[in-house]
């Protein structure tokens, strides 16, 4: 321990930065045992885990438990005191990791899991990584170790945000077929429930987000919840406004008993206008858009190729 201290000591010089940093080294290494502690004990009850796992689980998933989502499960109580104590803070948290596809009842507690891991990380990284360079005053590299445990614990936040995104228009790109199969089905005599099954089927390969949620829809039908609130978890799940929309008119078709066919014929010619309308706008922005590139990328080598010479003659002239 003395020789720690000493070599620290050398490298920085300033003995309140060295008892700073001998705090909070031994605090790393309590919460490093800590975490190696409750990873042995959770351990310990692995066979019972797995066989309550092996019997909850969907058929297709009992064997994809990856050893990483086990050890972030294992910090749940660690990580316990860590989330947000703001019931509006969670429900937001809570929707965008629904929205990217986790729908673990950890998948919060795991996420704040990665983000202190990460932090951790990423700090004991730049630390090493600036105690090998002698010209850095140590103002400078605890900014940079704060700087670097910021962004260890915001990239979760960011990655999940980019997840939520290309899972959301992923969705949204699939939506105008799954809305054209739907309707030719009602229209050939499917019922609702059939249509939809049947929809699932037909999207599996080219859109498999959305397969997958009107699968979910189907398996709460069958086990008795009713459509229209089976559909609607669905919107809640994926966050598109466009399925919202159509829940919200099919539950009025329901009510006022009118035609589920006519309904649907209805909304995919409004959602084609819609489509079209989105698509004259991006085209009508086009203009604007291509002035920056013409004034800072096709503008200066026009100068140059068509002034320049004139510019050349100009200075030899005046160079005599």
């Amino acid at each position: 321990m003395e020789i720690l201290l000493e070599l620290i000591n050398e490298h920085i010089g300033n003995a309140v930065y060295v008892r700073y940093i001998v705090i909070g080294l031994v605090a790393a290494a309590a919460l490093v045992f800590g975490l190696s502690l409750t990873v042995l004990v959770s351990g310990m009850a692995a066979p019972f885990r797995h066989r309550v796992r092996a019997l909850t689980a969907e058929p297709g998933h009992r064997h994809d438990s990856g050893g990483g989502t086990r050890v972030l499960s294992s910090l749940d109580p660690l990580t316990r005191h860590l989330l947000p104590g703001k019931d509006w803070d969670k429900s937001r948290l809570h929707a965008k990791l629904v929205h990217a596809g986790f729908r673990a009842p950890n998948a919060m507690s795991s996420l704040y899991a990665l983000k202190v891991l990460l932090a951790i990380s990423l700090l004991m990284l730049t630390w090493l990584a600036t105690s090998f360079n002698p010209k850095l005053a140590v103002d400078k590299v605890l900014m940079i170790c704060a700087g670097a445990t910021y962004v260890g614990y915001i990239l979760p936040n960011m990655v999940l945000d980019h997840l939520a995104g290309r899972r959301k228009r992923a969705i949204r790109n699939g939506f105008p077929d799954a809305l054209d199969l739907l309707v030719v089905c009602v229209e050939s005599g499917l019922g609702l429930t059939a249509a939809l099954q049947r929809v699932g089927q037909e999207l599996d390969v080219s859109h498999p987000e959305l397969s997958q949620e009107l699968h979910l829809v189907n398996v709460e039908i069958r086990a008795g919840v009713n459509r229209i609130e089976a559909l609607k978890g669905m919107a809640q799940r994926t966050g598109v406004e466009d399925i919202r929309g159509l829940v919200a008119l099919l539950d009025q078709s329901v009510r006022f008993g009118s035609s589920i066919a006519e309904t649907l014929r209805v909304y995919s010619e409004e959602f084609r206008d819609k489509r079209m309308q989105a698509a004259e706008e991006q085209a009508a922005k086009i203009g604007t858009k291509m002035i920056f590139p013409l004034t800072f990328c096709i503008w200066p080598g026009f100068f140059v190729v068509a002034v320049g010479p004139a510019i050349l003659k100009v200075l030899e002239v005046f160079g005599r």
